[in-house]
C-alpha cells in the first residue's frame, strides 16, 4: 500500500471513531423515538375477553341483533352461492362436533360431555332462522352445574357468514 492510501484509511478510521463516540454520547441528549403501534393502542391480556361493544352501537356490517326486537330476520336468500359458502363454513366450524350431515356425530362428539344437537331433529327444525342465528352467535350455555356447551362463533364468523351457515343448516333433510 502506498503512503497516501494508508493516510486516507487512517483518517477515515479516526473520523468514523469520533462520529461513533459522538453518537453514543448524544443519543441520551437527542433520543430518537420510533413509533411502535403496539405501544399506542389499547390492549388486553391473552385469554381476557375483548371490551364490550358500547350500548346501542351498530357494528360495521350492520345490526346483527337488537335485543328489544326479538329474533332477527334472515336477510340472506338461501340461493346456491349462500348454500355453498355455508357448506364450507359449516365444514370448518361446525362439522367437527355436529358431523357432515348434522346428526351430532362429528369426530370429537364422542369425547364431549354434552352431545351436540342433531340439526335435522324437530327441536332444531322448529326454530326460526333468527333463533338458529342467535345460537350460532352466542352458543349454548349448559344448565347450571353441568359442564360443556356450544361456544359462540361471533368472533369466528361474520354476520353474513353466520346467515350462510343458517341457510346451509336449513338444507339438511328433516327427520
Amino acid at each position: 500500500m502506498s503512503s497516501l492510501t494508508k493516510r486516507i484509511s487512517l483518517t477515515f478510521l479516526v473520523v468514523a471513531a469520533i462520529l461513533a463516540i459522538g453518537l453514543l454520547f448524544t443519543y441520551q441528549i437527542i433520543p430518537i423515538h420510533w413509533v411502535g403501534f403496539m405501544e399506542v393502542q389499547s390492549s388486553f391480556r391473552p385469554m381476557e375477553d375483548p371490551l364490550p361493544v358500547p350500548p346501542r352501537s351498530v357494528p360495521i356490517d350492520g345490526a346483527a341483533f337488537v335485543p328489544e326486537t326479538g329474533s332477527p330476520a334472515n336477510p340472506i336468500p338461501a340461493d346456491q352461492a349462500s348454500l355453498e359458502r355455508g357448506h364450507v363454513l359449516y365444514g370448518i366450524n361446525c362439522a367437527i362436533c355436529h358431523g357432515e350431515l348434522g346428526k351430532g356425530e362429528g369426530s370429537v362428539a364422542e369425547n364431549l360431555i354434552r352431545k351436540p344437537a342433531d340439526l335435522s331433529s324437530p327441536n332444531v327444525t322448529s326454530l326460526s332462522d333468527g333463533e338458529i342465528f342467535m345460537v350460532i352467535t352466542n352458543g349454548v350455555e349448559p344448565p347450571t352445574g353441568i359442564k360443556g356447551g356450544m361456544p359462540g362463533l361471533k368472533e369466528n364468523l361474520s354476520i353474513g357468514d353466520r346467515w350462510d351457515v343458517v341457510n346451509y343448516v336449513r338444507s339438511f333433510p328433516a327427520q
